[in-house]
């Protein structure tokens, strides 16, 4: 869940940290307040536009940091597959804005921009008003109910996904293998001259490497042999200078006195061991000059073999493996453009079952979205009734398109009738902006056990609602916030009543600067920042007394 909030330098914000709790946390204050510009920080850290007339006045950069815990080990699995690792079961998702730029980390490390925003959306999935729309695009409704369908369908549309798959790629090799006469005796009298080709060649794995070695060892043999030479005259050369004649006049003068004590013996044993160990290195520095010993014809024989090599890569392929690959492949093309007629036949045949797996697994996927339909549009119907659509028939419609993808050939859509006597009707032509936000809370009720997400923060889900209506978004909300955090802004008394955390935004003027800051409420604070929505400027102790009743029928009520 979202542990902590910290934003500094943003719009009003000049600094200020919020440790949310489990369960359902509220926000409320004065309009103007800045409820929306935290919750905005909140999608700039997660990968938000970004522009700079966001930043606060006179302010060079802001920053946003969100701290999460993690509990649930497969969303743990998952961020380790993107190289996230929490610290201490945390993980620390921060933007810092600057004019211009940005910059994104993850537990303190540069991530880019697509990674901080996969990682987010396992974490958290902020709901405002403009997602209810989502509802009004019929292609949303079937990966909604293909989420609550859960972990029976997902393997049945992997299956679908990999048949299809199949399918597509059988219809390509047909589609590109279908010549005239003409084109494939040119196609065939192509491959046949590169596998010659590359044939004659007769090329080995790996080869192109050690004549690569060998020929830089060749252009650089005049240097290596100029500097043994050199070290050869030092050496071992019959002269007065080398050290090999040095140590044996040396090894003469100390002979004469090795038998006058035991100093004398070990340094003349010394002295041998030095004459010994420099004839092994003379032998060494030898051979080594040997193996730098290149005729023209051998450097030659080299250098043409390497100009083949390449001449060959530039047409076939960057590696001697691509290469003999390549030609393995051209063998299989002239044996099938050889026997022409059977290979179009058996790819025919081929197509042919593989369109049959492809129908068979469809038609499976849409008997389960049949069946899940109807459980889907009931459980949504009922969570309808208690946010106050009382009248309200709810019916989800599958259609097959006659178009096949990876995820089958079904189209989902909503159809809903919001009076008596009306006939269903598609969701997208009827329901408001109020009616929208109820049916999407409705259906994040239905789902909250199927969504990995540990927070969902809603924005303005209050809109165009009130009454007795309010107070049942505000039960639904406190219901969602058992099984996940839930962060919600709102303006109404019912919904805030439902907190199990509450808070509250304001906005404070210090000198010629306005900022605004949060905190936590109590439950007498909550109870008077209720009556503060409930009755605006003047609070009576009756309308003190209505907010604690209201804060006590929505602890009743749990």
């Amino acid at each position: 869940m979202l542990q902590n909030l910290h934003v500094k330098n943003l719009a009003l914000i000049d600094e200020t940290e919020v440790d949310f709790g489990p369960g359902l946390n509220i926000l409320t204050g004065e309009t103007g307040a800045g409820k929306s510009i935290l919750m905005g920080s909140v999608g700039l850290a997660l990968g938000g536009k970004y522009s700079a007339d966001m930043l606060r006045n006179g302010a060079a950069s802001g920053l946003v940091e969100l701290t999460f815990t993690i509990e649930d080990d497969r969303i743990r699995e998952k961020l380790e597959k993107m190289d996230v690792f929490p610290e201490n079961d945390m993980v620390t998702l921060s933007r810092r804005l600057m004019e211009g730029r940005s910059v994104s980390r993850i537990n303190g490390e540069t991530v880019s921009m697509s990674t901080l925003r996969n990682a987010a959306s396992l974490l958290i999935d902020i709901h405002g008003q403009h997602d209810n729309q989502t509802l009004l695009n019929k292609r949303n409704h079937l990966a909604l109910l293909d989420l609550f369908a859960g972990a029976e369908i997902r393997p049945v549309k992997e299956h679908m996904a990999e048949a299809y798959g199949i399918y597509q790629e059988i219809s390509r090799r047909l589609e590109a293998s279908s010549l005239d006469d003409e084109s494939r005796r040119r196609e065939l009298s192509l491959a046949e001259f590169e596998v010659n080709e590359i044939e004659e060649a007769a090329l080995t794995e790996g080869e192109d490497e050690e004549l690569e070695q060998l020929y830089r060892r060749m252009t650089e043999s005049r240097k290596v042999t100029e500097a043994v030479a050199e070290t050869y005259r030092y050496t071992a050369e019959d002269s007065s200078a080398n050290a090999s004649d040095c140590l044996s006049r040396a090894i003469r003068a100390l002979q004469e006195i090795s038998d006058f004590d035991e100093n004398a013996s070990q340094l003349y044993s010394q002295l041998l061991d030095a004459d010994s160990l420099l004839n092994d290195f003379n032998r060494e520095l030898s051979e080594y000059a040997k193996s730098f010993e290149f005729s023209e014809d051998e450097f030659k024989e080299t250098e043409d073999r390497l100009n083949l090599i390449n001449h060959l890569k530039a047409k076939y392929g960057k590696t001697v493996s691509d290469i003999l690959a390549y030609s393995a492949q051209k063998k299989q093309r002239i044996e099938e453009l050889n026997d022409y007629d059977t290979f179009i036949k058996e790819l025919e045949d081929q197509k042919v079952r593989a369109q049959a797996e492809t129908d068979s697994v469809a038609e499976e996927l849409h008997v389960m979205r049949v069946k899940y339909a109807a459980d889907f549009a009931s459980e949504i119907a009922a969570q309808l009734k208690e946010l106050n659509f009382l009248d309200t028939r709810l019916e989800m419609h599958i259609t097959d398109t006659g178009r096949y993808s990876a995820g089958g050939k079904d189209q989902a859509e909503f159809y809903i009738a919001l009076n008596p006597g009306e006939p269903l009707r598609p969701l997208a032509n009827i329901a408001s902006g109020g009616e929208l936000s109820r049916i999407m809370l409705a259906v994040k009720t239905v789902l909250a056990d199927e969504e990995d997400t540990p927070t969902l923060i809603f924005d303005e889900i209050d809109a165009g609602i009130s009454g007795i209506t309010a107070d049942r978004v505000g039960e639904k909300l406190h219901l969602i916030g058992k099984s996940r955090q839930v962060i919600c802004i709102t303006h109404l008394p019912q919904i805030a009543a439902a907190a199990d955390v509450h808070f509250l935004i304001e906005k404070n003027a210090k000198g010629n600067s306005v900022s605004t800051g949060i905190e936590r409420l109590n439950y007498e604070s909550s109870v008077r920042e209720l009556a503060r929505i409930l009755g605006g400027s003047k609070i009576t102790e009756k309308i003190m007394e209505s907010a604690r009743e209201m804060k006590e029928l929505a602890k009743s009520d749990r």
